[in-house]
């Protein structure tokens, strides 16, 4: 009898590799950021989320290039039409709120401290993240909120101060490439 396969996925890998694989629906030119929610003990995936517009916006007819930001028009600056990737995956689970209680949730960005709220409020224990914020005030506030709500956080890998926004890219761009190349079996066959 033949023994296992040696090259596997880790859970954590497995996990934050959906995390990853969120961000490619992502439609935010700027940023994209994914957010995995699981129950550690079951290996189960319990939501998967990504940053989008507010349901019911048209993102062909959306201000992405966020003008506001130069003009001072806050109804042309994006983040507050924008549904982050956490929330996104809180919001889309269609069982009970309950289930969220002592999960983890795996994320491509540490969450800021708007998201860490959300976090705490609806009971994960554990989060962990791919890249760092820039925002440093932003981090010292969510991970106060973690900590006063006991919330593990921890970052995926020991390179992450080194996850440049360049690196981030390439990384989501690298998953969006295989993605298109293996996930259409209908383009696959119009191109054969």
């Amino acid at each position: 009898m033949a023994g296992k396969r040696e090259e596997y996925a880790t859970w954590d890998e497995f996990f934050m590799g959906l995390a990853l694989l969120a961000t490619t629906r992502s439609k935010d030119p700027r940023t994209q950021v994914g957010a995995c929610i699981v129950n550690e003990e079951k290996h189960k995936v319990i939501s998967i989320g990504y940053n989008g517009l507010t349901k019911g916006m048209n993102d062909d007819d959306f201000h992405w290039d966020s003008e506001g930001e130069i003009t001072g028009d806050k109804t042309k600056v994006n983040d507050p039409y924008i549904v982050h990737a956490e929330r996104n995956a809180i919001y889309s689970y269609g069982g009970s709120i309950r289930e969220f209680e002592g999960s983890t949730m795996y994320v491509t960005f540490f969450s800021c401290s708007e998201r860490a709220k959300t976090i705490a409020q609806v009971g994960i224990k554990k989060v962990i993240y791919r890249r760092m914020y820039s925002n440093e005030e932003s981090n010292r506030v969510a991970k106060e909120i973690f900590e006063n709500a006991g919330i593990i956080y921890e970052a995926y890998s020991e390179d992450v101060q080194n996850v440049t926004k360049e690196t981030y890219q390439a990384e989501t761009s690298e998953v969006l490439k295989m993605v298109k190349k293996y996930g259409n079996p209908q383009s696959n066959q119009q191109s054969s």
